[in-house]
């Protein structure tokens, strides 16, 4: 899974940020890099109603085969934004990949080892 960050002119981050957010994300989005073949990362400031600054990040992510997933979360810092970003990105690609593969009450009694097909 290839991760690209970007960030506008507004939030400075540099060499280490970059690196900082890939392996947060990598680790943390991990057991779906089967299914991705691309992360994108942006990283922004808006100016929220009365309250001064607001960090967003915004998570696009590229499903083999299938379209692509987009999230974003407002927080006071980059850090909290992309916390609450990766967050609502696991539990959209849970429910895509998670129920698929994950059966309720595991095998079935035809997959049981002895079953004789009866």
């Amino acid at each position: 899974m290839l991760i690209q960050i970007s960030t506008d002119r507004t939030v400075h981050g540099g060499e280490e940020m970059t690196r900082h957010y890939e392996s947060d994300l990598a680790a943390r989005l991990s057991r779906f890099s089967d299914h991705l073949t691309r992360l994108e990362v942006h990283f922004s400031e808006e100016t929220a109603a009365g309250d001064g600054l607001d960090r967003r990040c915004v998570l696009e992510a590229r499903p083999e085969g299938r379209p692509p997933v987009a999230v974003s979360h407002h927080a006071g810092s980059v850090a909290e934004a992309c916390r609450g970003a990766a967050q609502k990105l696991e539990s959209v690609l849970e429910s895509l990949y998670g129920r698929a593969e994950h059966h309720k009450g595991g095998d079935t009694i035809r997959h049981q080892a002895g079953h004789a097909g009866r």
